[in-house]
């Protein structure tokens, strides 16, 4: 279904509803800048050297997982947590034909066992900031050695001038992929205080500060980036 959630004022506060999930893919493709290169990178990343399972965390309709599945072999465990119901039957879909596991729960206490990589991608943003620091530890602690983390998220800039011109290319972006500019303002409104980026070195800190040396980069454009960090 295509994206026409925004062509007027959200009548409730933005949810992860039945509506959204039978237009998100939709949404993901138009709305975030190499989306697909995005998860074939992170797919790539955790495919190396795998040493546990692989939790995707706000895995929605399960489009990385489904990126990642066909890079591993049949039986290597793969999780997708969250906790919107009708998000998961979109992703039980798609994903009817792999060896993966969905589970409804919050991914702020959901078991991590085993865990070999957790992929953290466009949701560590709709966590309340209070909680991420904390989020970020449990999954440190969770990691196996040799573990990985990867994190995707738009990002904020804290030059303030830097990051007013990072907006206004980003909505030219979105104006590229059919959205009006009554569309970006409602969305805009919409998300506010329920998406709230952090800067890129704001989530850097987050991971160095869990215990993750030398966090990296893996791809940055504008205000979208991808994080990788090991536990050693």
């Amino acid at each position: 279904m295509k994206d026409d959630l925004f062509c007027a004022p959200l009548p409730k506060r933005f949810e992860f509803d039945s509506q959204v999930a039978g237009m998100f893919d939709d949404m993901l493709a138009r709305s975030i800048p190499h989306y697909q290169e995005t998860l074939k990178l992170a797919s790539h990343f955790v495919a190396q050297d795998l040493v546990g399972v692989v939790y995707d965390l706000g895995c929605s309709t399960g489009n990385f997982l489904a990126t990642l599945a066909p890079l591993l072999p049949d039986n290597t465990p793969l999780v997708g947590v969250d906790n919107a119901p009708s998000m998961l039957e979109k992703a039980q879909e798609k994903l009817k034909t792999f060896n993966v596991i969905l589970r409804c729960e919050d991914l702020l206490s959901t078991p991590l066992d085993n865990a070999g990589a957790v992929v953290l991608l466009y949701t560590l943003q709709f966590i309340r900031p209070l909680q991420r620091q904390a989020l970020i530890e449990r999954i440190f602690n969770a990691l196996k050695p040799g573990g990985v983390i990867l994190v995707a998220e738009k990002m904020m800039s804290l030059d303030r001038i830097l990051d007013k011109q990072m907006v206004e290319l980003y909505y030219l972006y979105k104006q590229a992929q059919g959205y009006s500019l009554n569309e970006i303002s409602f969305k805009r409104e919409a998300l506010e205080n329920v998406l709230v980026p952090y800067s890129l070195q704001e989530n850097m800190a987050l991971l160095e500060q869990a215990g993750f040396k030398q966090p990296e980069v893996l791809f940055k454009w504008v205000n979208f980036g991808l994080l990788y960090a090991r536990k050693t």
